[in-house]
């Protein structure tokens, strides 16, 4: 492709780089000019034009992008129609964007005139919004740069919304002395409103006090007739050995985990019954603003695995906004302080 000022007498087949008034017609920037085009920009006492020359093997702008969004391996996401080199993927279902980022920087870095951005990886998504963009850069690249995209497309999928799941969840809440039950009630309407964002239901809840024996009986119980449990402690974990854990391992469960780099969300244990996920959510998990427990509900919901090492992995980006129920508990507190504060939700 050529680009620059071109003598109107060859400008047949160019496409405009500016926008150009002929009289009382307007010729729009991108617009490829017609033998009819040029006779009227010519009429007008026009003699040169800035514009884009299209070589034998150039694609333009809006067919280079169609063709390597089409070439794309994907789930739960439609292609809209290409214009002005722009070809935008939309989500068809609420679910959690994931994305192979290797590939999106291999097809990046084949040349600056094709570029593809998207979501972070895990990104929650609602329907209809928009998950990744094919820009091309200039009015027309070479087709040999698109058949390399295309070639880089054809590997695997590329990106998906994974889309949530109707999932069933038991709640349990622990009591200790001084836990005041619209505590319990307040958690137990977020975590229902929490739920009903992603399609999945609070089926039943159990109260039970803050002990490994009843803890780990109550588990049990709930994850027979629901695919999930939560367990709300009264008191957050500060051991490995702690009640939640504990219960979970008494109940026939192993802990995948117990502990988080996201702040709130540090004291986050998660665990598996019988095929089922147990999650010990943290106490800022009474909250309804965005904390590590999020994460991990949502990616579950959606039918992802949760591992070890990818809970570990969230700590770039796990530092989030303070919640304004806590006391602060990332600053010291001064020691008359100290021997004031109870239990911490």
């Amino acid at each position: 492709m050529k680009f620059g000022p071109i003598p109107i007498e060859t400008a047949e087949g160019a496409v405009l780089a500016h926008s150009t008034t002929a009289g009382e017609r307007r010729f729009r920037k991108a617009h490829r000019l017609s033998a009819e085009d040029v006779a009227l920009l010519r009429a007008a006492g026009i003699s040169e034009v800035v514009a884009a020359v299209l070589a034998v093997d150039d694609l333009g702008e809006d067919a280079a992008a169609q063709t390597i969004a089409e070439s794309m391996t994907f789930r739960g996401i439609e292609v809209r129609p290409a214009a002005t080199g722009r070809v935008n993927l939309h989500a068809k279902a609420p679910g959690i964007f994931t994305v192979d980022a290797a590939v999106i920087d291999a097809i990046n870095a084949i040349d600056p005139a094709i570029t593809i951005a998207t979501l972070a990886q895990h990104a929650p998504v609602e329907k209809g919004q928009m998950v990744a963009t094919v820009k091309i850069i200039p009015f027309a690249v070479s087709s040999a740069l698109v058949d390399a995209a295309t070639k880089i497309c054809a590997a695997g999928e590329i990106f998906a919304v994974n889309a949530y799941r109707p999932v069933r969840v038991g709640v349990i809440q622990t009591v200790l002395p001084g836990i005041k039950p619209s505590v319990l009630d307040k958690t137990l309407r977020v975590t229902e409103a929490r739920l009903a964002r992603t399609g999945g239901r609070l089926t039943a809840e159990r109260r039970t006090p803050h002990e490994i024996a009843q803890v780990a009986e109550a588990t049990a119980s709930l994850a027979r007739d629901n695919d999930m449990v939560v367990i709300f402690g009264a008191s957050a974990m500060s051991d490995f050995a702690d009640v939640i854990p504990a219960a979970i391992e008494k109940a026939g469960g192993a802990v995948i985990r117990a502990g988080m780099p996201v702040d709130p969300g540090n004291l986050l244990v998660l665990g598996t019954l019988d095929g089922k996920r147990i999650i010990g959510a943290p106490g800022c998990a009474r909250s309804p603003k965005e904390n590590g427990f999020d994460w991990v509900l949502d990616r579950l919901i959606a039918g992802l695995d949760v591992t070890a090492r990818d809970i570990a992995a969230m700590g770039v980006g796990g530092l989030l906004m303070e919640i304004p129920t806590r006391p602060q508990p990332r600053e010291p507190l001064p020691a008359k302080s100290q021997l004031k504060v109870g239990i911490v939700l």
